[in-house]
């Protein structure tokens, strides 16, 4: 497929979209394709120690170097306050412009009717009130309407993932190393507010390093049975019994279910 795809991936906090979808983003921007992150919170209280706004200068930081390594073409974090974001008109209205801009052919973003943290699940519901307008003429009307309607994927929020049905998943095998690069440009989360960093000490090298990553998220990393299904459709059981780190995606129930043909299109990784 020679067109140019445009995926956006939205999150509640600056990390989430590296730390579900960093993989798959890696890849679609190996083959070409282009791929924005959308926090819609400051991530102002994620530390236990620092100041608010000392924090969200330097979560911002962290998602420029995180863009960086990635190859997005931007990283872009919101001004609404972490733990105050609410599904209200204004923030569907600025979803919607985000999509309509971005010309996105595939969003991904959190599920509205789950998941512990409301800023999560918050950020679910926005995208899927959105979702209803984006094409809809008179609606935002300073921002012009896509020729196309994007596909819709969620991530499995870190408290539903027994609840997630695995859709669609995709091996990330090729592209750990740049997402475990991702999250390590996330200092604060990674490293000192989890409660993973605060337990363990973190190695200094980079060897170290990832292998406290993998063993402190592996559930974001490795592949799980409930994985494995989606793995043999989209890669045969032979490669599918290999891949040891994959990314899952479950269809969003507001939007179309994609045909076999759009996924194959949209997501050239996915080969046997």
């Amino acid at each position: 497929m020679n067109e140019v795809l445009n995926v956006l991936v939205i999150g509640a906090h600056p990390d989430e979209p590296d730390i579900y979808a960093g993989g798959t983003a890696a890849l679609f921007v190996s083959l070409g394709h282009r791929v924005k992150f959308l926090s819609l919170t400051d991530g102002c209280c994620g530390h236990p120690t620092m100041d608010r706004s000392e924090l969200v200068e330097r979560r911002r930081g962290e998602a420029e170097l995180a863009k960086q390594r990635l190859g997005l073409v931007e990283y872009e974090v919101l001004d609404t306050h972490d733990g105050e974001l609410l599904p209200t008109i204004e923030l569907r209205q600025e979803v919607i412009r985000q999509i309509r801009r971005f010309q996105a052919d595939v969003v991904i973003t959190f599920h509205p009717e789950g998941g512990r943290h409301p800023d999560n699940r918050y950020a679910g519901h926005i995208v899927g009130d959105a979702a209803a307008f984006v094409r809809v003429p008179l609606t935002v009307q300073d921002t012009p309407i896509p020729t196309k309607e994007p596909i819709y994927l969620l991530m499995p929020d870190y408290s539903m993932k027994d609840r997630y049905s695995a859709d669609l998943v995709v091996d990330i095998g090729e592209a750990v190393e740049q997402k475990l690069l991702a999250c390590d440009a996330h200092a604060t989360q990674f490293y000192e507010f989890s409660s993973w960093g605060q337990d363990h000490p973190v190695p200094e090298d980079w060897e170290g390093k990832k292998q406290f990553l993998l063993a402190g998220w592996a559930s974001f990393f490795d592949v799980s049975d409930e994985m494995l299904p989606a793995l043999e459709r989209g890669y045969g059981k032979e490669r599918a019994s290999r891949v040891r780190y994959a990314e899952p995606f479950e269809f969003a129930p507001y939007a179309s279910r994609p045909t076999e043909e759009q996924l194959q299109q949209l997501f050239p990784m996915v080969r046997s």
